[in-house]
């Protein structure tokens, strides 16, 4: 939406100073004209599905057209470029009719083929329940009666060709009303200097378009960005358009149906559906930190066996907390993004080669933490102290069904913004008690921190309190790390908090300082830790564990008898399933079981490697072994029961 208001700004306050303000203003003209019709097939996409889509009124509709704006300029964008590029050269030609026409099949040959998905999508919808996204064309494939498909479904639907073939009439007409008129004269050095300025601006205000904003602290928008400013995720699929859906997951979709096993040696292998009587049935409240980019080498307690030379750790409160917590000494990231440690932790879904958040599917019903303890009668809420929406939190927050979300809107003081990325950590995690102090218990909160990301600063009144260390990273690492000294100071004075369990992971790794992390199956190793004051909950683990474990983990602890899906295992209580980590880097799937690693590239094991074996150099597969044979057909089980649920959308069933 920015970006709308920046091109408005921009055509009224400087385009007439250009000698080709006329033929500037027919482009932007045209480019509106696309803007008008898309919200045309919004609610047009609205009435035919809206038994589907829950809305409280007009003010609802409105409010998804206005949001769906910042969509639609990534697909316009991406379906105009070329016109755009070919509008705004600076061409003797540009006026002649020849070239007006063939800038008119330039400008609808791309639109109206996308535009025609949104038309597909009005009936598609009510069998898909989501935008179509290239997953829906690569099923498609294995289809060998399109014709006919496509026949029926126009046989069927003719009422929704008829309408397309109206409004693009509507559409080719309203573009022919304004022309640009013939000029002759171009005048020099001024025509072509003025045209070398007005396409660096609008190149710069195509790619603010794409991105979907301007701003550091957030990526491209993606499918999950647009369940952030919704009351309920299915009216996500009103601010979306069909165009945007399928183009965002060209590239991001190696989602595949895997067929290695049979279902038997799932459920025994695998066990997808988990459920634990281990302990009494409890109702503490359950506090989660994802801490950016604390990556295990960073702590001194989680490195007392590592055994490298003239170690330094830099947090000294969560090393003197780790004394009275359960730390879990091997424990890896499944994903190297922030936002896969959300999806990891919260709803025990991995990333692999594409990211799940950013694939075609995460806008699916989803059994999730947030789920099962909402189900329990647990208030939830999501804390991140950046923009909100940034990295695609809110989204996917709304997605989980979380009840709060808390980000640096909600703080509203920008007094302690770094500039850059959000709330500095310590002001945020004291907001974070404020905030949790007030709710009613049970409660489940989670905080996802800010500040340990480059470009790597602290407070100016904190410079130089911290160790700078040997990389940048350092002394952030020590900022948050006090940050939480100063929250556990603060919520040690709270009721409840001797009523709750505290969980730390990092989220992924980042800059390496030590040789020992520049190991292949080191790199992504971060560190993981449970708090409860006053419990038995102490001691290290040096068993295999992974984010997706800490769901069925809290679920154990708490004593939820009923069964749940988990492709993670408690940490706690669960004796059938064999540690494991299953992770992808390096273009393979890495799966450590045991005493090996298994490299998978999706066909066939590519290599065994010894557990200690972190940096892959000595492949045993040679010398393959029953237990080798055995992993081998626990990471097929795994990554085909992985593969089928998501893509068939079965992550809330049992």
């Amino acid at each position: 939406m920015n970006y709308l208001i920046l091109s408005i700004e921009f055509f009224k306050t400087n385009m007439k100073r250009f000698p080709r303000f006329e033929e500037y203003k027919v482009v932007f003209y045209r480019i509106l004209l696309a803007y008008v019709f898309y919200t045309i097939a919004r609610l047009l996409f609205f009435f035919y599905n809206r038994n589907l889509i829950q809305i409280d009124g007009v003010t609802d509709i409105v409010s998804m057209c206005y949001h769906g704006l910042t969509f639609d300029t990534a697909s316009i964008l991406y379906l105009n470029l070329l016109f755009i590029v070919f509008s705004i050269l600076p061409l003797r030609i540009n006026h002649s009719k020849k070239y007006q026409g063939f800038l008119f099949y330039l400008y609808f040959i791309p639109n109206l083929l996308g535009y025609a998905t949104n038309f597909v999508d009005f009936i598609y919808y009510r069998f898909n329940f989501g935008r179509s996204t290239i997953a829906a064309l690569d099923s498609l494939q294995h289809e060998s009666n399109k014709l006919l498909l496509l026949t029926n479904f126009l046989l069927h639907y003719w009422h929704v060709f008829v309408l397309f073939f109206v409004v693009s009439y509507v559409w080719i007409y309203l573009y022919k009303k304004v022309s640009v008129q013939n000029e002759s004269s171009h005048k020099g050095i001024t025509y072509f200097g003025t045209s070398a300025v007005g396409f660096l601006v609008i190149a710069t205000l195509i790619i603010g378009g794409i991105r979907g904003d301007f701003k550091k602290s957030t990526r491209p928008i993606n499918l999950i960005d647009a369940s952030r400013d919704v009351k309920n995720v299915s009216q996500a699929d009103v601010v979306l358009n069909t165009p945007f859906a399928l183009i965002r997951t060209l590239f991001s979709n190696n989602f595949k149906k895997m067929h290695f096993v049979d279902e038997t040696t799932i459920n025994t292998l695998v066990q997808p559906i988990k459920q634990y009587k281990n302990n009494p049935k409890s109702k503490p409240n359950v506090v989660i930190f994802i801490l950016e980019s604390n990556a295990k080498e960073y702590f001194g307690s989680f490195n007392k066996n590592t055994k490298i030379s003239k170690y330094k750790g830099y947090t000294p409160f969560v090393d003197s907390l780790a004394q009275h917590s359960l730390i879990f000494t091997n424990a890896y990231a499944n994903g190297y993004k922030s936002i896969h440690a959300m999806s990891s932790v919260l709803a025990g879904i991995p990333s692999f080669k594409d990211a799940f958040t950013s694939s075609p599917y995460p806008k699916q019903k989803t059994e999730s933490l947030v789920s099962t303890l909402k189900s329990e009668g647990y208030a939830t809420s999501f804390f991140h102290g950046a923009p909100n929406g940034s990295m695609g939190f809110l989204g996917y927050a709304n997605i989980l069904g979380f009840d709060h979300y808390y980000g640096k809107n909600e703080y509203n003081n920008d007094d302690d913004f770094d500039g850059v990325w959000g709330i500095w950590d310590e002001p945020f995690f004291q907001y974070f008690n404020t905030t949790i102090s007030k709710e009613k218990q049970p409660f489940m909160a989670t905080l996802f921190s800010v500040t340990s990301h480059e470009p790597y600063q602290v407070p100016e009144k904190y410079k130089g309190r911290f160790p700078k260390g040997d990389v940048n990273i350092h002394q952030c690492i020590g900022y948050t790390d006090f940050a939480l000294q100063q929250f556990f100071a603060s919520a040690k004075k709270q009721p409840w908090f001797k009523n709750t369990i505290f969980v730390f992971v990092g989220d992924h790794g980042n800059t390496i300082y030590y040789d020992e992390y520049k190991k292949e199956m080191n790199k992504n190793a971060v560190a993981m830790m449970i708090y409860k004051p006053n419990s038995k909950l102490i001691g290290e683990s040096a068993a295999y564990a992974q984010q997706i474990d800490l769901y069925p983990t809290i679920l154990d602890l708490i004593g939820y008898k009923k069964p749940f899906r988990s492709w993670g295992r408690s940490l706690v209580g669960d004796k059938q399933i064999q540690p494991f980590v299953i992770r992808y880097s390096s273009n393979l799937y890495q799966f450590m079981s045991g005493n090996y690693i298994c490299t998978f590239d999706g066909n066939k094991v590519i290599g065994f490697y010894a557990k200690n074996d972190k940096d892959l150099k000595y492949n045993l597969i040679a010398k393959r072994n029953p237990e080798m044979n055995q992993i081998e057909l626990k990471c097929k089980a795994y990554l085909q029961d992985y593969m089928a649920r998501v893509m068939d959308k079965k992550l809330a069933e049992h």
